[in-house]
């Protein structure tokens, strides 16, 4: 069993920055590959980016390349999505995802994930 704890949602101004982190339980955090989707009122769940178990391959939806960068920290368990240059578009419920015993391969859909978090609110004012 994996648990997921995301952070750091809060409100910020267009422009601005924020930090998620995601803290995973368990031991199979260093053999899972990570994503971070995104949920905005009246739409449904989008890929947002995705990390492999070593860190070594990322992929970004097109909405944030270049603005948002994943990493993962595999000795504290923790991925995280720093999101720069924060647009009121990417308001949402971001939730942190994991797939365990992932191998190499890069995974953007939601149904690939094993292990969704709880959310955490990130809202963009204009």
């Amino acid at each position: 069993q994996v648990q997921l704890v995301e952070s750091g949602g809060g409100l910020v101004q267009a422009g601005g920055s924020l930090r998620l982190s995601c803290a995973a339980s368990g031991r199979t955090f260093s053999n899972s590959a990570m994503g971070w989707f995104r949920q905005a009122p009246g739409k449904e769940r989008e890929f947002v980016a995705t990390i492999t178990s070593s860190g070594g391959s990322i992929y970004y939806a097109d909405s944030v390349k270049g603005r948002f960068t994943i990493s993962r920290d595999n000795a504290k368990n923790t991925v995280y999505l720093q999101m720069n240059s924060l647009k009121p578009e990417d308001t949402a419920v971001y939730y942190c995802a994991a797939r365990i015993n992932s191998g190499y391969s890069l995974y953007l859909k939601s149904y690939d994930y094993n292990y969704w978090g709880q959310g955490t609110q990130v809202t963009v004012s204009s």
